[in-house]
């Protein structure tokens, strides 16, 4: 289907006589275009020696001949409003008559000047019965020059039919070439390129008026996981309501259509590829605007979307940059509003963070982090040591946690709270965690084979691996590889992992509690979850995160949330395990409210293979000690 079936040229007709608009009244809308143009084509195939002009002399089937759908104004300042209203509805026009001399108002160039700077796309005609106009004077005011043509009064109707025809045609064929050169296929939202090329614009207006402006950088949470969990067509039907939602929030953004292609505009909104999207804010009062447009947004975005018979929420983190204070020019707005969104991102779903310098140094660490990890565990440069667990109504060793370490030769020693959300965040975290989990029931096998004490082997998964539908598969695989008991090893899930999608979760474990493996719910308490929804999960044990046991002995309410996660626990025959106990008045308090196990500084550091190895061969000598005080002094001494 082409575009003249499609829709109609759009034209406006600005002239301050009436009769010379029932002209063009009469010519745009009144004379039978059909017959003109059979007869302009008979005479072609006539000069061009192509038959005598019969067959393509006969009239265009209806409607596939060019249709106008014209506009009248009486003076200047009308068509300026016209065109504004039409660029902001998304209708713009293609074809704008311009009558010279309006009085006792503004002139035609005037508004051809106005009109350019709404619409940069439209095709400008100036039509003058004085000889006294010049075009080369006319086309440096109202650039460019091959956007503005010329008409003599009094004129011939042909000259106005095929003038609207020609331009016409012209402007929906750099129309179609401007769609896919500067706006996104999926959303209609301006590109990449149009975005750069916009904000550079706002930029040098922002400089002249000495105003502020702002780039805000937006990136969904938890799009990957949607996408694929149900699938890329779902994925593209979310991108695209999520852009109406973005067009709806920054309303003055409407006056960014498909219509034209770059300019100096109001405002915009583009998708910068994937699931990131940014919006050019350029008429600011205040510092304060961008933040309240930015939670206006994550508002907004939050609210439930209905996609095939699927129900999903979305939570974005957005970035904000200032100009001139946080970059001089768009390259450096858009990468400090980019850096900005991800320490958004680091503060949990649905949030956003404004630019500072200190990012900077941050990020260059965290890129320094980025750029070492990649290989390390091919350099051998990561390892493995285990936190022993005990049971503090034996004190006796019941398990050893596998804790991941990184010691780079360069960086030195690096916190796991530096590099896990880093490796979670490249992905790099799938390949460790399989390398921990198959190195850890290794180490488990040949402490078993050894004859030392039983002990599980507990290891944390992350949310990248506990979402992949072949990880069961993977667990299965590795416990035969090492021939490790299934009934040794314990999968730690994280509370946040689980509550983001319980219905998955709850699949989840049940096929990994099919292969004889144990599931603790690590963190608990952090996340917000009910009790009574432990029912639903097959699980085996919860670990109270380590910042309720800290302050058991100062805090009230945590003692009080301890209390009701042990007390619950052990309603529902879970075990419960204490992370963090440092001290003897917390460890008092656990064995008073019958908290089975506990683990921390208090009973032991991480250790290496070999010194868990002697843990555990000091466990085995110990025999029947006469209490379980001495016991643990043995064991922790």
């Amino acid at each position: 289907m082409t575009d003249t079936k499609r829709s109609p040229i759009r034209v406006l007709v600005a002239d301050d006589e009436s009769d010379v608009r029932d002209a063009y009244r009469q010519v745009l809308l009144e004379a039978d275009v059909s017959k003109d143009l059979a007869a302009f084509r008979k005479l072609r195939a006539r000069l061009f020696n192509k038959g005598d002009g019969t067959a393509s002399g006969e009239p265009a089937p209806a409607g596939t001949l060019p249709a106008f759908d014209p506009v009248f104004c009486s003076d200047a300042e009308s068509a300026v409003a016209a065109v504004r209203a039409g660029v902001a509805a998304g209708q713009p026009f293609a074809v704008i008559f311009l009558d010279m001399r309006m009085p006792p108002g503004k002139d035609g160039v005037w508004a051809a000047k106005c009109i350019r700077d709404l619409d940069p796309a439209a095709e400008i005609v100036i039509c003058t019965a004085y000889s006294d106009t010049d075009p080369g004077t006319i086309g440096g005011l109202v650039p460019p020059e091959d956007k503005l043509s010329y008409l003599q009064k009094p004129f011939h109707p042909h000259e106005i039919r095929q003038m609207t025809i020609s331009l016409g045609s012209k402007w929906r064929a750099e129309h179609r070439i401007i769609r896919l050169a500067y706006f996104d296929p999926l959303t209609g939202l301006a590109n990449r390129q149009q975005a750069h090329e916009c904000l550079d614009s706002a930029i040098e207006a922002a400089r002249k008026q000495d105003r502020p402006m702002a780039v805000l950088y937006l990136d969904l949470d938890n799009f990957k996981r949607i996408n694929d969990t149900l699938g890329h067509g779902v994925g593209d039907q979310l991108l695209c309501a999520v852009a109406e939602r973005l067009r709806r929030v920054l309303r003055h953004g409407d006056a960014v259509s498909p219509a034209h292609g770059p300019g100096p505009l109001s405002g915009l909104i583009a998708r910068m590829g994937g699931d990131e999207f940014v919006a050019i804010l350029p008429d600011l009062h205040g510092a304060e605007d961008a933040g309240l447009v930015a939670a206006r947004l994550i508002e907004q975005l939050q609210v439930p979307i209905e996609l095939q018979e699927n129900t999903v929420v979305i939570t974005p983190s957005v970035g904000i940059a200032y100009f001139p204070a946080d970059g001089a020019d768009g390259q450096a707005l858009m990468r400090n509003a980019d850096l900005a969104m991800y320490f958004a991102k680091r503060q949990g779903a649905g949030n956003f963070a404004f630019f500072e310098q200190s990012m900077t140094t941050v990020a260059l660490h965290r890129f320094a982090i980025e750029g070492k990890m990649r290989g390390a565990l091919q350099r051998g440069e990561f390892s493995i040591l285990y936190q022993p667990q005990f049971d503090v109504r034996t004190s006796s060793v019941s398990g050893m946690e596998a804790l991941l370490r990184w010691d780079n030769p360069e960086l030195g020693a690096i916190s796991p709270d530096e590099f896990i959300p880093i490796a979670e965040e490249t992905g790099m975290i799938i390949e460790l965690g399989e390398w921990v989990l198959r190195n850890a029931c290794a180490q488990a096998k040949v402490w078993r084979d050894q004859n030392l004490p039983p002990v599980r082997m507990a290891v944390n998964v992350s949310g990248h691996q506990f979402v992949m539908k072949e990880f069961p598969q993977l667990v299965m695989s590795i416990i035969r590889e090492t021939g490790i008991d299934a009934s040794m090893l314990e999968l730690e899930i994280t509370e946040s992992v689980v509550m983001k999608d319980e219905q998955w979760a709850e699949k989840a474990l049940l096929e990994l509690k099919k292969i004889g493996v144990s599931l603790a719910i690590d963190d608990f308490g952090t996340g917000y979850s009910s009790l009574g929804r432990l029912r639903n999960f097959a699980v085996d044990r919860l670990k109270i995160d380590r910042s309720f046991v800290t302050s058991l002995i100062d805090c009230d309410d945590d003692r009080a949330i301890a209390q009701a996660i042990i007390s619950m626990s052990r309603s529902l025959h879970i075990n419960v395990t204490a992370e963090g106990v440092e001290n003897f008045p917390q460890l008092a308090f656990l064995l008073e409210n019958e908290c089975q196990e506990a683990q921390g500084f208090l009973f032991s550091r991480a250790l290496s293979a070999t010194d868990a190895q002697q843990l555990l061969m000091r466990a085995a000598a110990l025999g029947e000690e006469p209490t379980r005080t001495a016991r643990l002094r043995s064991l922790i001494g």
